[in-house]
């Protein structure tokens, strides 16, 4: 989906398809079919915007064989689906039973990160619109926060400046500008835009920057403005930015709160958990640890992983990206205020702090099951409800939808 920002210059808005498990080429191909062509429909458009997500399976196959890529631009345009932003975070395995620490390997520190991270770069290139002359990748925020060390982190700066001058390349060769962005993370190398403007000094700022995950901006309680101020005072670009909600618990001190933060504590994805308290963040790396009972005479210490439990005398917030238009019910709610202050801040404005959006609720087999859709079709409902909040939002803020 495409709107038009007073200042004129386009703002894309996707959904994100790391939400349809798939590893190979043919299980994309079926995506498009079955997934994101019926989201389309069921909005009545004629074009919808996809961030695609490619395992390296596909990847491989896409960039080692043309005819490949070739079918897959043709599908895309025939289904009525376009691709200006691409997800690389996931590697691989991100629709195993269960993902929780793998999602962070191999990270930037390893070859494989950047030879993939190249090799989607090079994809995109070749599948964005004929109208369209730049793309974005988001990628993950380095590593896991353990181990990692100085060697580990000049290692991943060496990784990202060689990224850049692939880039630059690239663009010479096809005229097309492909930009990175790091996604900070609770519990990451890269846990807050703080971190980001640490890790990107002395990083080719005009190819690699930070793609802004709503969801893990609220679950650190990190303040919208303050963190975009930082941005732009360190000059560092918004290459996307991903319009997601975290679970929130207002009081979780109550034993009905904490049963209804219970049903979403399940075995696949890992959902960092945050706290803030007058000795500053407290959180552990999974919501279960938070929901622990302290040992006695026990006190969390400061910053992440330090359970078990979490102090509960102020409010909880989860790394769970629940559906934007559905939040959980009472005693329960969502960081969808971040959100609408985020969005307003990055294209409210005179000009838009970024161009491409991209919702990215990955989460809705994860869900309690009474909340998970049971069909294609409700999935499909689910998703173009999403876009249609984000669709509303946008033009509240004086985007013009295009055709």
């Amino acid at each position: 989906m495409r709107f038009r920002h007073p200042d004129g210059s386009t703002v894309h808005l996707a959904y994100c398809t790391n939400v349809h498990p798939a590893e190979t080429l043919d299980g994309v191909l079926a995506q498009l079919r079955d997934h994101c062509e019926p989201v389309r429909r069921r909005l009545g458009r004629d074009r919808i915007g996809i961030g695609l997500w490619l395992a390296r399976a596909a990847a491989h196959t896409l960039t080692t064989d043309p005819a490949s890529l070739r079918a897959l631009r043709t599908e895309l345009d025939r289904r009525g689906l376009e691709v200006v932003t691409l997800n690389g975070f996931p590697y691989e395995g991100f629709g195993a039973d269960e993902v929780k620490y793998r999602v962070y390997q191999p990270d930037w520190t390893r070859p494989e990160r950047l030879a993939h991270t190249t090799d989607l770069a090079r994809l995109l290139a070749a599948l964005l619109p004929e109208d369209v002359g730049e793309g974005s990748v988001s990628t993950l925020p380095l590593a896991w926060r353990t181990p990692f060390d100085a060697r580990a982190a000049a290692t991943a700066r060496s990784a990202l400046t060689t990224l850049a001058a692939r880039l630059d390349a690239l663009e010479e060769l096809t005229g097309r500008s492909i930009r990175i962005g790091l996604e900070p993370e609770p519990g990451c190398t890269v846990e807050t835009v703080a971190d980001a403007v640490t890790a990107l000094t002395d990083v080719p700022r005009h190819r690699i920057g930070v793609c802004l995950d709503t969801c893990h901006l609220a679950t650190s309680f990190e303040d919208p403005r303050t963190a975009l101020d930082a941005l732009t005072t360190a000059g560092i670009t918004i290459p996307k930015a991903q319009l997601s909600a975290a679970l929130h618990a207002e009081h979780p001190h109550l034993p009905e709160v904490r049963a209804a933060l219970g049903a979403f504590a399940e075995p696949r994805f890992l959902h960092q958990t945050r706290t803030r308290t007058a000795a500053g963040l407290r959180g552990t790396d999974d919501l279960p640890e938070a929901l622990a009972t302290p040992e006695a005479g026990h006190a969390p210490g400061p910053g992440t992983g330090s359970g078990p439990g979490l102090p509960d005398a102020t409010p909880w917030r989860a790394h769970f990206h629940v559906p934007l238009h559905a939040p959980p019910a009472p005693p329960l709610g969502s960081t969808l205020p971040v959100l609408q202050e985020t969005l307003a801040l990055l294209v409210g404005g005179p000009h838009p702090l970024t161009r491409h959006l991209e919702v990215e609720t990955y989460t809705w087999q994860a869900l309690p099951p009474d909340r998970r859709p049971r069909t294609r079709a409700r999935l499909a409902e689910g998703i173009a409800a999403e876009l249609t909040l984000a669709r509303d939002l946008l033009t509240d803020l004086g985007l013009k939808e295009l055709p």
